[in-house]
């Protein structure tokens, strides 16, 4: 396992974090395999977990929690808040209120008295940045988040926040979280540049493009993998945008077998061989897809193989646009933009 130093913070993190999202209801990992799973990554070297509130409704914390237990020095733990946390109005967005209040919910799920990093899972317009890093500044004083970052977070947001911070004297995002893989790669225009002009660490999540990316979606095959059930959507190939994934697929699977890869060890090395990229995050239902991706612990590219990978999939270009999770909001909705 290699490891990375998290933005400008001084923590080492491995290279591949073990992200909790298939926990619980989910990805239908029950808490024996959950345990496992975690048992099997930290014996592995992985030292870094994320996972978020919002995942299974808390059911991934508790699990992660239990998973953890007498062990908790010896990682760094991540969760998320803002995504909406049932049907109250409040109970979501990045508010001094629900923060406050979600924090201690999140530290109760998951046992323990403090995070490491404690980050917001998207952008809430309705929220000013000084409202959202004044609270999340007296919860580091508190002494209840080490350090906090952001996800999902348009290029600009980037920047007005780490203005905000400096221009109220608060304390700043120190990580970003966004999507990355060989098939969605438009972060490496704008984002990637920003979080390196700011000392930013970088975790990205879906290396794997949700399952394109895993060895599971093959011409001539049937899909195997658990997303296509919670988003048919992503899958339909009958749309242009997932045949150039299916097309570019075949393609990478080619350069991988060459190279004497698997095409997990091609997507990771890949996302890994950024210089803007810290960590990885996995997110196995199963140990033996853990495994798989444990291979890919110490894959480093040659310029040959990426050279090749830019000739399939362009640098900057995201083969799905309509998948991703940073669109201005005023893009989304007419009323924003129709005034």
């Amino acid at each position: 396992m290699q490891y990375r130093t998290l933005g400008r913070t001084g923590v080492q993190v491995s290279t591949l974090a073990l992200g909790a999202m298939n926990f619980g209801q989910i990805g239908r990992t029950g808490i024996d395999e959950a345990t496992a799973i975690v048992d099997a990554a930290l014996e592995a070297g992985i030292n870094f977990i994320d996972t978020a509130d919002m995942y299974g409704q808390g059911e991934s914390e508790e699990m992660v929690g239990k998973a953890i237990a007498g062990r908790r020095d010896d990682l760094v733990l991540a969760t998320k808040a803002t995504l909406p946390m049932g049907e109250e109005r409040n109970r979501r967005g990045g508010s001094r209120r629900w923060l406050v209040t979600e924090l201690d919910n999140s530290l109760r799920r998951l046992g323990v008295d403090h995070v490491d990093l404690y980050q917001m899972h998207r952008w809430d317009p309705t929220t000013s940045d000084e409202e959202t890093l004044s609270a999340l500044t007296d919860l580091q004083r508190a002494g209840k988040i080490r350090y906090f970052g952001s996800s999902s977070f348009p290029a600009y947001r980037i920047v007005q926040a780490q203005w905000a911070a400096r221009e109220n004297h608060l304390s700043r995002y120190v990580t970003e979280q966004p999507g990355y893989s060989i098939l969605q790669r438009g972060i490496e225009t704008h984002v990637l540049p920003v979080t390196e002009e700011y000392g930013l660490g970088v975790l990205v999540w879906s290396p794997l493009g949700s399952g394109w990316l895993s060895g599971a979606i093959r011409k001539g095959q049937e899909i195997t993998t658990n997303r296509s059930v919670s988003r048919p959507q992503w899958f339909d190939l009958s749309t242009p945008s997932n045949q150039a994934r299916l097309d570019a697929v075949e393609q990478l699977a080619k350069v991988a077998d060459e190279a004497g890869l698997s095409l997990i060890q091609l997507a990771l090395g890949f996302v890994t061989a950024h210089p803007a990229v810290t960590s990885a995050i996995i997110g196995p239902r199963t140990l033996d897809h853990l495994e798989s991706q444990l291979a890919a612990a110490d894959t480093v590219l040659s310029a040959d193989v990426l050279d090749e990978i830019d000739a399939i999939v362009a640098p900057g270009l995201d083969l799905a646009p309509e998948q991703k999770f940073d669109t201005p909001p005023s893009l989304l909705d007419p009323s924003l933009r129709r005034r």
